[in-house]
């Protein structure tokens, strides 16, 4: 749905998420990313710490963490307002916001 300026993760980028208790694992790919993975901790509150890694468009490798904070919208699906901090390079932050786009066993998101 939305990233600051400095995110590669665009409208064409989909998440495939799973979730066994409270951990959580996610891969990604599409638009800037060519393959990404995730793995996270969600909290008694339902947030989720996360850490993240994926080789972007241009081949470089970058990783990072996230805390994403789940909302669940009127038609019951879910988006997720994410902090994110990359651990590589000059390290930058930004905001992004991912949503549900259809509910299956694993929930598909874009970005």
């Amino acid at each position: 749905m939305e990233n600051s300026d400095r995110g590669e993760t665009d409208g064409e980028t989909l998440f495939h998420y799973c979730q066994d208790g409270e951990v959580i694992s996610a891969t990604y790919k599409g638009g800037g990313i060519r393959a990404g993975s995730l793995i996270g901790k969600v909290d008694d509150e339902g947030n989720m710490d996360i850490i993240y890694h994926h080789i972007n468009a241009k081949g470089d490798f970058v990783t990072g963490k996230c805390r994403s904070v789940p909302e669940v919208l009127p038609d019951g699906r879910i988006r997720l307002k994410e902090k994110w901090q990359r651990t590589c390079g000059d390290c930058p932050s930004g905001e992004s916001t991912v949503e549900e786009i259809e509910r299956q066993r694993e929930l598909i998101y874009y970005i």
